[in-house]
């Protein structure tokens, strides 16, 4: 056995039943008191119908065993999500959140030094929940299956539906939405919607809740992922249908609530651009081209600009499939999961000029989706 590998002794810890809103509560997970669980993980989901599991890796690749697996206390869909955001870390890196697409709801795991465990569970305010997004206890689920968005409370992890804040998207016919985001300042929710071209967007009010729908056409076809930067802008992938060759990236500014376009569908030569991320130092931005087996690289202008700096910045190898993508905040490593037969997570070192260069790779179960990295 790799001597540096985390161990985890499963033990239930008093109290967590009572918190789960609903659902079956999970065991929870201590480590021992020298391993710290809130740094240097990946996250990820099985999203089995029989029953959702989020499974903890080492971000070290040569640490190629799961650390430990947790039901989450709901269902997964069995099917891909065809969604970034599925599982999130809250801003302040003391909650993980993951979406239970079968049951609809939403799980909470806190991450301390003492381990993982699982907090609560709560209705995701409608059906088929594939992305979450939280901002200083501020909860959005973008919803599938009946094409609505919701809002939840998180209070110490405890997760509570958000009375009066459920909104359809750009309509209540299936829209096909990728992804929910709360914008860095949290008075703005983003959601993008693959099946109608559409970014739409919600002012949020004091009281945490959203207002009416507001949809704008998206300069490049098929929106799918997208990302803010620490200035608030963000950049949404757009798949182009999976066309080959031709995937764009756009960019955003935020203005008195409106989504304001700064770059147009900047093309990259890419099949299938469909999840997206910045970096900490506000620099570039990566999008995964699922398509080709690769990902590319922008530079981002000072104005919010965008431009193509790499067409193929890392390559995961043709077939692979390469989806979710996270970078850890020190922004020195990126984690890359290929759904793919390969069902692995690439690991890249970032060079200070945004290069990727491989560290190698880890084994993931079919079916799994989502991906988070602290």
């Amino acid at each position: 056995m790799n001597l540096r590998r985390r161990h985890f002794n499963a033990s239930l810890i008093g109290g967590t039943a009572a918190a789960i809103a609903a659902g079956a509560a999970g065991p929870a997970f201590a480590a021992r008191p020298k391993h710290k669980l809130l740094h240097g993980k990946l996250f990820t989901i099985g999203n089995a119908a029989a029953g959702n599991v989020l499974h903890v890796y080492d971000a070290d690749p040569a640490i190629a065993e799961p650390l430990t697996s947790a039901p989450t206390g709901g269902l997964g869909s069995g099917a891909g999500l065809g969604s970034q955001g599925a599982v999130t870390l809250s801003v302040d890196g003391r909650w993980l959140l993951v979406v239970n697409a079968g049951s609809h709801t939403v799980s909470c795991f806190a991450l301390s030094g003492r381990g993982l465990s699982l907090v609560s569970v709560a209705s995701s305010g409608g059906l088929g929940p594939i992305s979450v997004s939280e901002r200083h206890g501020l909860v959005y689920v973008v919803n599938a299956e009946s094409s609505q968005v919701s809002g939840l409370r998180m209070h110490n992890g405890v997760l509570s539906p958000l009375a009066d804040s459920t909104q359809y998207l750009s309509s209540a016919d299936a829209v096909g939405p990728a992804q929910v985001s709360i914008a860095p300042d949290g008075d703005v929710v983003i959601v993008t919607e693959k099946g109608t071209n559409l970014v739409t967007h919600y002012s949020i009010d004091h009281d945490g809740r959203i207002g009416a729908p507001q949809p704008r056409p998206s300069p490049g076809q098929t929106p799918f992922g997208f990302a803010f930067d620490r200035r608030g802008r963000f950049f949404v992938s757009e798949a182009s249908g999976g066309a080959t060759g031709a995937s764009t990236v756009s960019s955003y500014r935020i203005d008195d609530d409106e989504p304001v376009v700064i770059s147009a569908a900047v093309p990259n030569g890419q099949g299938a651009a469909c999840w997206a991320a910045t970096t900490p130092d506000g620099r570039f931005v990566y999008v995964t081209n699922t398509g080709s087996g690769n990902l590319s690289r922008y530079a981002i202008a000072p104005d919010g600009s965008i431009s193509l700096d790499a067409a193929i910045a890392g390559v995961t190898g043709a077939g692979t499939s390469p989806t979710d993508f996270d970078l850890p905040r020190h922004g020195r490593t990126m984690h890359v999961l290929a759904g793919g037969p390969t069902r692995r997570i690439y690991t890249f070192d970032v060079g200070s000029g945004g290069e990727l260069t491989a560290a190698g790779s880890v084994v993931v179960p079919a079916g799994t989706v989502g991906l988070a990295a602290n």
